[in-house]
């Protein structure tokens, strides 16, 4: 008999999607939050869970990122949301889960998805990518080698210039075959020494130094005065200058940056992009996270001609993003020139942001303060184009906290920001 545990914070629809599934002869366990869901699936291994996304605790997307993460997605996810839309589907999927049920959910529906993803057998997943496909690439060879040689000597290594999937890839290098990997901004509680032993011999990886919340500074410290006795290699991301950390301890990040290695700028090898594009795509799109899509030799030309002088500091990450969101929003299989420019960044006039700011200059200080962050929400959600998970992501809060945020500000959420 499967076993199927459903997640959601309403009682209402647990009991109901409860009713319907042990009447078909389904083993049915509840849980109403992450907490509770996590504690079922170590316990149990349920062969199917039924999460869903807005939970008050830990959303849904964040259990799922966080068992992907951890290497406890072996069973199929399906996610069910009241405020579902084609963003959310696309980022579960991205992550691992099965389907996407939207509430409220039919009948006829449910029990079909279910039987389907309990008869599922997911293919095997492929490797992460790692700088090995761009060994062609001297430049790219040169930092490997650095990076190796480092890490070799030193069990904390700082990578400058990247940050999120394409600080990943660097860290994914010196990840030895089958050995555990632990995404240090997933774990939101406290970190334990057992969690710890359970990542013996493997990497703990942080995707970006600037986005951690207090409580990740104090599991990151944590690891780092037991890394070492432990056979861990701590690997960190950023984009940011450690000087500009505002807030963290002076030692921690002291120690942070006694050893560190820096992605060259792709200003430097402009001759190179399109060839580092169209590997992050194929990469892409054997995982399964964007639709089939290819490069026309117009776009990947037009890739040599944006402003990367311009963004230097992360110039890995603007080509990251850039590469994602065309394959995400090209209308048809192959990406044209047109795309790019389409999605080519702003520039932004460099007095701008100064003046922008000075009206706050005359107001008491909490009243300067909340609108410096509404300023600050609503400019990131334009960015992100209304992406909550980014969102939360790049401010360093938990998507919980967020959506108090917002609604404290008044800034009211479209279509794609409602999960």
């Amino acid at each position: 008999m499967a076993i199927i545990l459903v997640v959601d914070d309403e009682v209402g629809i647990r009991e109901l999607l409860s009713e319907i599934l042990i009447d078909e002869g389904y083993d049915v366990r509840l849980a109403e939050n992450a907490g509770a869901a996590r504690r079922v699936r170590n316990e149990l291994r349920p062969d199917l869970v039924l999460l869903d996304i807005w939970m008050p605790d830990t959303d849904g997307i964040s259990l799922l990122k966080e068992w992907h993460a951890g290497g406890h997605l072996n069973m199929p996810v399906v996610m069910m949301s009241g405020h579902g839309t084609i963003d959310t589907a696309v980022e579960a999927t991205r992550f691992g889960a099965f389907d996407f049920l939207e509430k409220p959910i039919g009948l006829q529906k449910l029990l079909a998805t279910v039987q389907k993803a309990l008869k599922h057998d997911a293919p095997p997943q492929r490797p992460p990518l790692t700088l090995e496909a761009f060994a062609r690439l001297p430049f790219v060879k040169e930092f490997r080698r650095r990076l190796e040689q480092a890490a070799a000597k030193a069990s904390v290594v700082l990578i400058k210039g990247a940050t999120g999937g394409m600080g990943e890839i660097a860290a994914r290098t010196l990840l030895a075959p089958r050995a555990p990997w632990l995404d240090l901004s997933t774990v939101s509680s406290a970190l334990t020494q057992e969690a710890l032993e359970k990542t013996s011999g493997g990497i703990l990886f942080v995707p970006d130094l600037a986005a951690l919340g207090k409580m990740q500074q104090m599991n990151l410290a944590f690891a780092l005065d037991r890394a070492e006795k432990l056979h861990l290699q701590l690997v960190v991301a950023s984009t940011t200058p450690l000087s500009a950390l505002s807030g963290w301890d002076a030692k921690l990040l002291a120690r942070l940056g006694e050893i560190w290695v820096a992605l060259p700028a792709l200003s430097a090898h402009a001759d190179d992009l399109p060839e580092i594009a169209a590997l992050l795509l194929t990469n892409f799109v054997e995982r399964g996270e964007v639709p089939p899509r290819r490069f026309s030799t117009a776009a990947l030309n037009a890739l040599r001609t944006l402003p990367w002088k311009k963004h230097p500091e992360a110039s890995w990450n603007v080509l990251y993003g850039l590469v994602r969101n065309l394959a995400l929003t090209a209308l048809d299989e192959e990406i044209v020139g047109d795309d790019v420019a389409r999605v080519m960044p702003q520039e932004i006039e460099d007095d701008a942001p100064a003046q922008s700011f000075l009206p706050l200059f005359e107001q008491p200080l909490r009243e300067a303060r909340d609108a410096f962050e509404k300023l600050y929400f609503e400019h990131h959600l334009r960015q992100e184009g209304g992406n909550m998970t980014r969102l939360a992501e790049r401010s360093g809060l938990e998507r919980t906290h967020l959506y108090r945020k917002l609604k404290q500000l008044d800034i009211r959420l479209g279509k794609r920001g409602e999960e």
